[in-house]
């Protein structure tokens, strides 16, 4: 009884999926691809990271100085002294699109926005930061809010139905605008080159198309900026350099 009615549902099951597969698709916006240039806007969610290289120990820095510090911890030149982003701490990214159709599998996108984002590194030593002092700290955040300029190419792959995938290359530059007068801990430089790559899918919908895309953007050049002037110098020196990551989801509306 039992495997006739298992064989009634996976007959009724594909005379629907038949019936369904039979349907006739309606495909939205079938002309949009033919245009030279639209516009739309991006809103996505982003994660920053650090690719941190240390020195180790911290006296093969050839401008490493010794320090004599009235508490917190006493750093020689054959002290280790490591950090590294333990976790990551979302942001979020709005940005304006512009595209150039190159082929009619080629795209050229601009894309210029901000984003705002927050790194935290952890320290294998006691944190003493003259702005934000924590009893058995180990953690320093630094916060960017950058304004991004990608530019990328677009390659569509086949259209199906109302449905098309694609890849994403090319590169960006990004300046931080969040430098304050405060002294920190560990300096940026403001500007930096990023190569990025990513995927993603292309949605139409009857009066517009939304994609689904996820970037990655991988830093180019150092990032590590000048020493503090009244900062505790060992945590900077520590680092020989300092390469920033980039995830970023996004979802377009063109």
């Amino acid at each position: 009884m039992k495997v006739k009615k298992i064989f009634t549902a996976i007959l009724l099951a594909l005379l629907v999926f038949q019936g369904l597969a039979q349907k006739q698709k309606v495909n939205y916006l079938t002309t949009f691809d033919d245009k030279l240039i639209h516009f739309g806007f991006s809103l996505g969610v982003s994660t920053l990271d650090f690719n941190v290289v240390s020195y180790n120990p911290i006296g093969d820095n050839p401008e490493f100085i010794s320090e004599d510090w009235p508490e917190g911890p006493q750093i020689g030149p054959n002290s280790i002294v490591r950090s590294d982003v333990a976790s990551l701490v979302p942001g979020f990214t709005v940005g304006i699109v512009s595209s150039l159709r190159l082929h009619k599998d080629f795209d050229l996108r601009f894309l210029p926005g901000m984003s705002f984002g927050e790194r935290k590194l952890t320290y294998n030593i006691e944190v003493f930061d003259i702005n934000n002092y924590e009893r058995n700290n180990r953690t320093f955040s630094i916060r960017s809010t950058y304004i991004d300029f990608p530019l990328l190419v677009k390659y569509k792959a086949r259209r199906i139905n109302n449905d098309r995938p694609y890849v994403i290359f090319g590169g960006a530059y990004r300046q931080d605008i969040s430098r304050t007068a405060q002294d920190d801990l560990v300096k940026l430089k403001n500007g930096g080159f990023y190569a990025e790559v990513g995927g993603g899918w292309d949605h139409y919908f009857p009066f517009f198309r939304f994609s689904v895309e996820a970037k990655f953007s991988f830093g180019l050049t150092d990032q590590l900026g000048p020493l503090p002037q009244q900062q505790r110098l060992f945590y900077a020196q520590s680092i020989k350099s300092l390469r920033s990551n980039i995830f970023t989801l996004c979802f377009h509306f063109e």
